[in-house]
């Protein structure tokens, strides 16, 4: 697995975006997506040769001043320039995000405070995870919702596992290969590899789902997306559309608390059945 995740950022950002969002003229067709590496050195002033060896990996450890250029050269947003130099220290092997606690064990304690907003929650569907990917508590609605997919099958039950090593889970969510894209960020966001307990996780995922999970690891950035819609097939509810907003617990929690709401008047209607709440209760979003 690749080792060289400033410059997988960099690259991803670098195809993610248009040449008109850089403020640059289309010009002639491209055979790639996004801006070229030439367009990316002129527009932070550094030289291609530079930005290349930055792809490349050749070099990790860019001044503050080019990470200022390139994340306005990328138009990053707030939470992209928190990413960025936090993989910039990350290429010191004596960093890591969660301090002398990188090594812990991954926090699977559910504190009072945390276990009675979930129960203020219902009947939302709504989930606590920590930073394997292990599910910890869960609202009724959550159970009603991901029960019966197998979600919650394990001691503790794993989303990233379930995603990549249960074959029901490409019945269960149509867009696969983006909640794949989706867990793998999750897993790589943080220390990743500097942690112990997720160098462990990525290495038996790798030998399970081989490819689909490798490969994975090699192209997308450590940067989940905190919002979004997800199709989920239920075997009682048929097709739901959720959205779902990702909201992170104290650092030191290492936990992060996820809620689903129904994406349309069909799934609101169809969560209402499921969760035997009268209708409405579960509003569709606008």
């Amino acid at each position: 697995m690749s080792d060289n995740e400033l410059g997988i950022f960099l690259r991803t950002r670098r195809e993610a975006i248009t040449p008109a969002r850089a403020g640059l003229p289309a010009g002639p067709r491209r055979r790639t997506p996004g801006l070229r590496r030439a367009e990316v050195a002129t527009l932070a002033g550094v030289s291609v040769e530079y930005v290349t060896r930055l792809e490349q990996g050749r070099d990790r450890r860019p001044s503050v001043q080019v990470l200022s250029a390139l994340a306005e050269a990328l138009r990053l947003t707030t939470s992209e320039r928190i990413h960025l130099h936090r993989l910039t220290k990350a290429a010191d092997g004596g960093f890591a995000c969660l301090g002398g606690a990188s090594g812990a064990s991954p926090n699977r304690t559910v504190r009072p405070t945390v276990q009675a907003l979930l129960d203020r929650l219902e009947p939302t569907p709504a989930v606590l995870l920590n930073r394997l990917g292990e599910l910890l508590a869960w609202t009724e609605a959550y159970e009603r919702l991901a029960g019966p997919v197998g979600l919650l099958d394990g001691t503790p039950p794993s989303l990233v596992r379930f995603v990549f090593t249960d074959p029901r889970a490409r019945t269960a969510y149509p867009d696969w290969d983006r909640i794949a894209d989706e867990q793998v960020a999750a897993v790589k966001q943080g220390p990743f590899r500097a942690d112990p307990h997720i160098a462990v996780l990525a290495d038996e995922l790798t030998v399970i789902a081989g490819s689909a999970f490798a490969g994975r690891v090699e192209r997308i950035p450590g940067l989940p997306e905190p919002r979004g819609i997800e199709r989920l097939v239920h075997p009682e509810a048929g097709e739901l559309r959720l959205a779902y907003e990702t909201l992170e617990l104290p650092v030191d929690d290492g936990q992060r608390l996820m809620v689903r709401l129904p994406a349309d008047d069909a799934t609101s209607a169809a969560l209402d059945r499921l969760v035997g709440r009268r209708p409405g209760r579960l509003r569709a979003l606008a």
